[in-house]
């Protein structure tokens, strides 16, 4: 199974916000599936949860050697720029996990709706999955 996982999972877990628990188990079973991120992904990460956390660098390398990461060319960000929807990250991270072939998303993101691909929370991943 090919999942992509969004930023906000990464700071459930490290901001330790209401759904920690489950985006717990989601990265400790990073072997049990392949795991991608857009690459954006990390620099989100780093710029929301250093204001609150001295050092994330070592949670950083974790990610970055557990998870594929993907980058983003011009065709998808055109794609994602061309999408009618106001969050352009969302748009991206859908863009990636299409052409990669991903069976879901993982996002505890309200607004993350798109068709043709399975939107799970982490909750709900968890339950189904684990």
């Amino acid at each position: 199974m090919k999942v992509l996982i969004d930023t906000n999972i990464f700071l459930d877990l490290l901001l330790k916000r209401n759904l920690y628990k489950e985006a717990l188990q989601i990265l400790n079973n990073l072997d049990k599936y392949d795991a991608i991120i857009v690459d954006i992904t990390l620099l989100n990460i780093d710029y929301i949860a250093k204001k609150q956390i001295k050092d994330i660098r070592e949670f950083l390398n974790l990610v970055n050697n557990t998870c594929q990461i993907k980058g983003a060319e011009n065709e998808e960000l055109k794609k994602a720029l061309d999408i009618e929807n106001n969050d352009l990250e969302d748009n991206l991270q859908y863009i990636i996990a299409k052409k990669y072939n991903c069976d879901c998303i993982i996002t505890n993101d309200k607004g993350f709706h798109f068709e043709n691909i399975e939107i799970l929370t982490s909750k709900q991943f968890v339950k189904k999955y684990l």
